[in-house]
């Protein structure tokens, strides 16, 4: 095993054993990071979303910051402003939040449109344009987004341009009774996860090796009826009956790079089907939109995609 998949186990090892419960969650935020894409992280208040993001920045030491994304807040207050300084008769830039490694944008449905479009630019081609002036992003820069399922009173739901650049959405579902016991247990026994607690984590990995393992995984092969396998399951998103969109070219992209990157994680060097099955659900769930008709009916957007899985013949 390379020091790089090392790590990685690693990784998944201390998040396992701090974030309860949440195994499935873990690995695909892992995926999403080996990959470079942004994700999503949809579930109710009290799941560990922010926790969760918090301890993997410290595990890999990364500059770290959260926005509270509120119906008030402005572009600005993400991205930043030029303030003149009347000594020096000039501007000085002074860099908004978006100006780090990993950004949290909390609850980011409670946003206006225009504050969550200043995120568009800066996911696509990790730069920002203020003023006139392109300004670069940190080489990881990573957003990560929390959504809370069951407020609609005063929510923006995102459009379809920004939900597709995002790579993942992500499901936080409520932790079995076992995992929820022991993390009582674990309270019990003094456990806290606050500001003192995650200053004595001992970090695992730099910002370099996420970035060099990036590279590793670009080399995990794929073959030819792999992508004619991937290219099918996305052609029938586009034909299905119960779809008004189905997945875009960026998502058949991001298909390819997140099956590389669960295969790596598994110890291959190739893609097997089984790869691209596991990456289906999150990588589709946000970029799929149903018919009027279907929701009325109840149909579940993973449903469709499970149903697709089944109906199209995995190569040997």
């Amino acid at each position: 095993m390379t020091d790089d998949k090392a790590i990685f186990q690693n990784l998944a090892q201390t998040l396992n054993t701090i974030i309860l419960g949440q195994t499935a969650l873990v690995q695909q935020l892992l995926v999403a990071l080996l990959s470079g894409g942004h994700v999503i992280i949809e579930g109710v208040p009290g799941t560990g979303k922010t926790l969760l993001v918090k301890i993997l920045a410290k595990l890999i030491q990364a500059n770290f910051k959260r926005v509270q994304l509120t119906p008030d807040i402005l572009p600005s207050d993400i991205l930043g402003v030029n303030i003149f300084d009347l000594n020096t008769r000039s501007f000085t830039l002074k860099k908004g939040p978006i100006f780090t490694e990993i950004l949290l944008a909390d609850e980011i449905n409670r946003t206006p449109p225009k504050t969550q479009s200043a995120l568009l630019e800066a996911m696509e081609e990790q730069q920002i344009t203020l003023d006139g002036e392109t300004l670069p992003l940190p080489p990881l820069f990573w957003a990560i987004a929390t959504q809370n399922p069951l407020e609609f009173e005063g929510t923006y739901p995102l459009p379809e341009a920004q939900l597709d650049r995002f790579l993942f959405k992500l499901i936080v579902d409520y932790p079995d009774a076992g995992a929820e016991k022991q993390m009582l247990l674990n309270v019990q026994q003094g456990f806290q996860p606050k500001k003192p607690y995650l200053d004595s984590l001992k970090p695992i990995a730099t910002v370099e090796q996420i970035l060099s393992a990036r590279k590793a995984v670009q080399t995990t092969r794929v073959d030819e009826k792999i992508l004619d396998y991937l290219l099918t399951l996305l052609e029938k998103t586009r034909k299905h009956p119960d779809l008004i969109l189905g997945g875009s070219p960026r998502s058949a992209v991001a298909w390819l790079q997140t099956s590389k990157a669960q295969a790596w994680l598994s110890q291959r060097d190739y893609v097997t089907p089984d790869d691209i099955k596991a990456v289906a659900l999150p990588l589709l769930r946000h970029r799929l939109i149903l018919k009027p008709e279907a929701q009325l009916d109840g149909v579940q957007i993973d449903a469709v995609v499970s149903s697709l899985l089944k109906q199209v013949a995995v190569p040997r």
